[in-house]
């Protein structure tokens, strides 16, 4: 029993307890539509959204790290902004659900996908990037995810004063970094890229809009 407590305070030093079911519910949430709606495509068509843009851009392999490496990111920051306060917590989880849930729904009913290239060569990152082309399938591509969340990370900050500028101005350029990622290691094409960043704009905007609305609204039951 000691050891669980000592596990317990010392989870609760870095993520409030508040936070806890929230963010554990935004992991289930994820992974439940990423993969749940694949089973929804057989015998679809899917779109290729690739443009002469897109052809354009070379594949680079050593981003691989950078997109792999999203998910240290999207835990730092996902914590950090749950420290801020129990609101911002509530309005980003608010903005990852409402994300997530038009995702799984576009992914359904506009499934897309792209021709990844044919790699030949080896390498460190070479092979890192067959690798997650093996167990990553060429679909749920638009909008980015990748890219959503990425934003959410940076929007949930940018206004923050509690937190350094030079870390709001780093996540900025971690965030894009990872949109460059998506397109040149070939996962995604260019309007995956805009679709994830401005659903992402758009849920963040407008889980301010509910938490107000709600907030407005148990002010006149309390009246």
């Amino acid at each position: 029993m000691k050891i669980i407590n000592k596990i317990s305070n010392k989870i609760n030093d870095y993520i409030p307890r508040y936070a806890i079911v929230p963010l554990m519910l935004c992991v289930t949430f994820n992974f439940s539509v990423y993969w749940g709606v694949r089973l929804f495509y057989d015998d679809r068509i899917f779109h290729d959204l690739t443009t002469y843009l897109d052809e354009r851009i070379p594949l680079l392999p050593i981003f691989v790290v950078i997109y792999l490496g999203s998910y240290a990111f999207w835990i730092t920051n996902y914590i950090l902004i749950s420290r801020i306060n129990k609101e911002q917590c509530y309005r980003l989880i608010t903005a990852d659900l409402l994300g997530k849930l038009i995702c799984g729904l576009i992914y359904i009913l506009y499934p897309t996908t792209n021709i990844r290239p044919d790699i030949t060569s080896t390498g460190i990152f070479v092979d890192m990037l067959k690798f997650l082309y093996s167990i990553d399938a060429a679909n749920n591509l638009f909008p980015s995810i990748h890219c959503l969340v990425s934003w959410y990370c940076y929007a949930g900050i940018r206004n923050c004063k509690a937190i350094p500028k030079w870390y709001r101005c780093v996540s900025l350029l971690v965030a894009l970094m990872i949109c460059i990622s998506t397109v040149t290691t070939k996962q995604h094409v260019i309007v995956d890229v805009f679709g994830g960043v401005m659903l992402a704009e758009i849920t963040w905007q407008l889980s301010l809009y509910l938490q107000v609305h709600r907030a407005k609204k148990l002010i006149n039951q309390e009246a």
